[in-house]
Order: C-alpha cells, then sequence, then structure tokens
C-alpha cells in the first residue's frame, strides 16, 4: 500500500512540475513579448539564447543579428507586435519547451490607414542552468483570413503574470 502512494505522489508532483514549467514558459513568452511592446531593447535581447535562429524571410543567428533584424519594432514610429501563446508543451526532461501562438503587427500607410497583420508563431525555448528560459529557435508565418474572436480575445486579454 505505501508502495503505491509513494507512486502517486510522484507522479502528481511531476504533473504539477509540468505544469509549472509549462506556466513559467508561457510568462517567459508574455514577457518576451512585452518587452517589444513596449520598445525596450535591452530587455528583448535578454530574451534570446546565444545560440538563437530566428526563421523569416532568411535566418538570423544570434542575439545581435535577431536584434537587428527585428530593430523595426524598436523604432518610435515603428510597427507594433504583439503575441500570445496558446499552447506550450515541454519536454519531459524540463529542459526544452516549444511555445505556439498568435501575434500581430500595426502599421500605419502613408495615407494615416492602420494596418493589422495577424498570423501565427512558433518559439522553442531551453531552460538554461541559471534557470532562465530563452528562446533558441522563432519563426512566423502570415494568417490565412482574418483572425477568430478567440484570437483577438487572447491577444486583447489581461496577462497574470509577473
Amino acid at each position: 500500500m505505501r508502495y503505491r502512494v509513494i507512486i502517486a505522489a510522484t507522479l502528481l508532483a511531476a504533473g504539477t512540475a509540468g505544469a509549472d514549467l509549462a506556466d513559467d514558459v508561457r510568462c517567459r513568452e508574455i514577457g518576451f513579448s512585452k518587452a517589444a511592446e513596449e520598445r525596450d531593447l535591452a530587455a528583448f535581447r535578454s530574451y534570446i539564447d546565444v545560440d538563437a535562429r530566428f526563421v523569416g524571410a532568411g535566418v538570423r543567428r544570434g542575439v545581435d543579428s535577431i536584434a537587428e533584424g527585428w530593430s523595426v519594432f524598436f523604432t518610435a514610429d515603428g510597427p507594433t507586435i504583439k503575441w500570445r501563446p496558446q499552447i506550450i508543451e515541454v519536454l519531459d526532461n524540463g529542459r526544452l519547451a516549444l511555445s505556439r501562438g498568435q501575434y500581430i503587427t500595426t502599421s500605419v500607410n502613408p495615407d494615416g490607414d492602420t494596418i493589422e497583420s495577424w498570423g501565427t508563431f512558433n518559439s522553442v525555448w531551453r531552460l538554461h542552468d541559471d534557470g532562465v528560459w530563452r528562446v533558441v529557435f522563432d519563426a512566423g508565418s502570415p494568417a490565412h483570413g482574418d483572425p477568430t474572436e478567440e484570437t483577438r480575445a487572447l491577444l486583447a486579454q489581461q496577462d497574470d503574470c509577473p
């Protein structure tokens, strides 16, 4: 009987630890977005792994190259970007995680009209020995249609992360 209790307690703790790790990654992803939303380049850079690869029209490698590629979002009159995760998966070893969700970029065209562009992102996060998750792979793609009400609500909701 004691053996079953130990196994049950171990499984329950493992499930809780996995949920905690997923929530940690979720909050890191939201913090990463907030750094871009607030145009805080130093904070944005701190979320990026030194080995990172961001895939877009090409591949950007390393913090400096990635920050350069994203520099338009850190200029006063540049477009804005915001994203939020919908799916978080953490490997059983607790060292690697996938975050997937929706993003929106907003810009103003020469006529003064606001232009919204929606899409989906995928980020892979690595847990470092210092206990900090940093993004190691990132890619996004444009949406194939208008965002759903669920997507709009996800990006509009109040965040509960520190």
